[in-house]
């Protein structure tokens, strides 16, 4: 069999044959992968949402848009005997050092955070990383806005910093910043 001559034709038709194939493969893999990776991120939020509240028998999920961002924040309203318990905040924040970190943040109905947990960090391992830490995270349990500033300390605030991630620190403080504008909104409605 004779040899093909190498000739740009040849190696763009290769190039482009072997692109539609990757895409395709690509496309195939996704469609038979997204609805499981869904349904993986919906139970990581729902366990959340029960370790970041009270005991909760009813549970009532909505969305709240905040002035001047694009998207809205998730949110579930939590309540026991018909009383509501407090209030799970799906927040975030785009100013961390890789970029979002998302936060389920427990709020109780006086304005108190419960409990945080990490849904999404991409921060740095060993430094940013360290916001799923119990030396970090439980320095805002049992926190309120009114008498605890929810801003690290070298921006004149309450928060002790992670060491070295002082950018992580300060999205995960951005995020919490989002999750009590949310709770006070859905409050302020009621």
């Amino acid at each position: 069999m004779k040899k093909k001559e190498s000739s740009l034709k040849n190696m763009i038709l290769s190039t482009a044959l072997i692109a539609g194939i990757s895409g395709f493969a690509l496309g195939f893999v996704y469609n038979i992968t997204a609805p499981k990776i869904e349904a993986a991120k919906k139970a990581k939020e729902e366990l959340a949402v029960k370790n970041v509240l009270p005991d909760f028998d009813q549970k009532e999920d909505g969305k709240a848009l905040l002035a001047g961002e694009k998207d809205s924040i998730s949110y579930a309203k939590a309540f026991k005997d018909g009383q509501l318990v407090g209030v799970a905040v799906n927040t975030y924040s785009m100013g961390g050092f890789s970029g979002q970190i998302g936060l389920m943040a427990g709020i109780l109905p006086d304005g108190t955070l419960n409990k945080v947990s990490v849904l999404l960090c991409n921060e740095t391992p060993g430094l940013g990383t360290k916001m799923t830490d119990p030396g970090f995270y439980t320095q805002f349990e049992g926190k309120n806005p009114a008498s605890f500033d929810f801003r690290v300390k070298k921006d004149g605030g309450d928060v002790d910093a992670i060491t070295s991630a002082t950018i992580s620190s300060r999205a995960y403080c951005d995020a919490l910043d989002r999750a009590f504008k949310v709770f006070n909104q859905i409050v302020s409605t009621k």
